[in-house]
């Protein structure tokens, strides 16, 4: 690893992270598909599944995937909207809230058993996804600075 470029150790690090997260997750039924999901809702309310696949950054069908899952496990739930019959809205129920709050300390969890400082970590990683974000897009952008009201009370 001594002779690895950052963007491998990067790469591999989030790959682990993710790895060991999902595991936990999956004992509430989550994945970190599921998470971004959910925590997207909890900071910008219901929204139609297009307006959630579209935030997210992946197509709608995974995204039908995915809401299948977290309303199987009672985490969301979907409903026909009044102003157009061929949309669903989607909303976060009382025990997604919840498993929301559960998957952040089940995230700060998995980083605990390292020796650095998950604050440090963070605002690091924060300020990289920022600075590449500006020159990826400017919806990535949005995406970016809406996800970090919901962040701003998680130290992991």
């Amino acid at each position: 690893m001594d002779r690895w470029p950052t963007g491998r150790l990067l790469s591999t690090a989030a790959r682990l992270v993710e790895h060991s997260w999902n595991e936990k997750l999956g004992a509430i039924g989550l994945t970190h598909a599921g998470v971004i999901a959910m925590e997207v809702l909890s900071a910008n309310g219901p929204m139609t599944q297009a307006q959630l696949a579209h935030l997210v950054r992946v197509q709608a069908q995974t995204m039908g995937k995915t809401l299948s899952r977290l309303e199987a496990h009672g985490h969301i739930s979907r409903q026909r909207s009044d102003s157009d019959r061929r949309s669903q809205v989607v909303s976060l129920t009382d025990r997604g809230r919840e498993a929301v709050g559960e998957a952040a300390d089940m995230e700060r969890s998995v980083l605990a058993a390292t020796s650095i400082d998950p604050d440090v970590l963070r605002q690091e990683l924060q300020s990289v996804v920022r600075v590449l974000a500006i020159r990826a897009s400017a919806d990535l952008k949005i995406v970016v600075d809406a996800g970090s009201d919901t962040a701003a009370g998680s130290s992991a």
